[in-house]
């Protein structure tokens, strides 16, 4: 199929961009096209303007200090995996950013537009909840700051008004003594996920687990997150307090069926994944303690 026929337009600043999406509430966004390009070819979406926002390269940013990194809206999936500030600062960007899709798609696709895309099944959006991040959004009216928590409302269904552009996302730097880790499972390489699991393990001083917490994606209609603590009362990661966490992450959840896979199969892959991955966030943090993690 072809795009229902639409307005183009390819501002020089973001002033002109705000301008253009103040005066019509049905014109859309392009950055790195990845996820709304088909969209628009399988005439899902319909926008009367397309905004192309590629000529703006001030938002073309990775930037990283000991508060977070920052992503501007035009920073390629492959660029921010690859920036070594930002693998230093917040490791889990770059752990997850390795299971988006095909290097091509990585090449092009823009990290800021996943997240405000809103697709539960993508990976970037789960980490922004995971790390309690925030979307930066502008409107010919100013600018706010939205938190992650505030940001998914539904399914590809975001709190974002209709004249707002996310202009950059930030994601806090890893605290002390925590240890990171994702994984996902996939009928095919590059494609969706059916589960997917990020996890981050914190303790204090003397190695003692104070918190474990979970984001799941592609399992229930928005980016999940769970805190699993409870599980490791003790602040002990031992097998049975890892099978405590699955059962803990999947009585908080509510896994979605669909043609892919049923919400049983779901809720099992999630026991599964919850169980490897918070252990592998839990090495992570003994790795980075001991100076051996990458």
């Amino acid at each position: 199929m072809k795009p229902a026929p639409f307005s183009f337009i390819r501002p020089t600043s973001l002033d002109e961009a705000l301008a253009a999406l103040a005066a019509d509430s049905h014109a859309k966004v392009l950055a790195g096209g990845q996820s709304l390009i088909p969209l628009l070819s399988m005439r899902l979406a319909a926008p009367s303007t397309l905004v192309d926002i590629n000529g703006l390269s001030d938002l073309a940013y990775v930037r990283s200090d000991e508060t977070g990194v920052r992503l501007g809206a035009l920073a390629r999936h492959a660029e921010v995996e690859a920036d070594l500030g930002a693998r230093r600062v917040q490791p889990l960007l770059s752990k997850a950013l390795r299971m988006v899709a095909h290097a091509t798609i990585r090449n092009r696709g823009t990290t800021v537009g996943s997240i405000v895309h809103a697709d539960a099944s993508a990976e970037m959006p789960v980490v922004l909840c995971l790390l309690g991040g925030s979307v930066t959004a502008a409107s010919s009216g100013g600018t706010r700051t939205v938190p992650a928590e505030e940001l998914y409302v539904g399914p590809l269904e975001t709190t974002l008004r209709p004249d707002e552009i996310a202009t950059e996302a930030f994601f806090p730097a890893l605290p002390a003594d925590t240890g990171v880790a994702f994984d996902e499972i996939s009928r095919r390489h590059g494609d969706y996920a059916l589960c997917g699991v990020a996890a981050t393990v914190q303790a204090d001083a003397s190695g003692s687990v104070t918190s474990v917490r979970a984001g799941y994606l592609s399992v229930c209609e928005v980016p999940t997150v769970v805190d699993l603590t409870d599980a490791f009362s003790d602040g002990r990661v031992t097998d049975a307090a890892l099978r405590d966490a699955a059962e803990l992450a999947v009585a908080s959840l509510e896994p979605e069926g669909d043609i892919h896979a049923t919400a049983d199969y779901r809720a099992h892959l999630a026991r599964v994944l919850t169980r490897r991955v918070v252990g592998q966030a839990h090495d992570d943090r003994i790795s980075r303690r001991t100076g051996g993690a990458a």
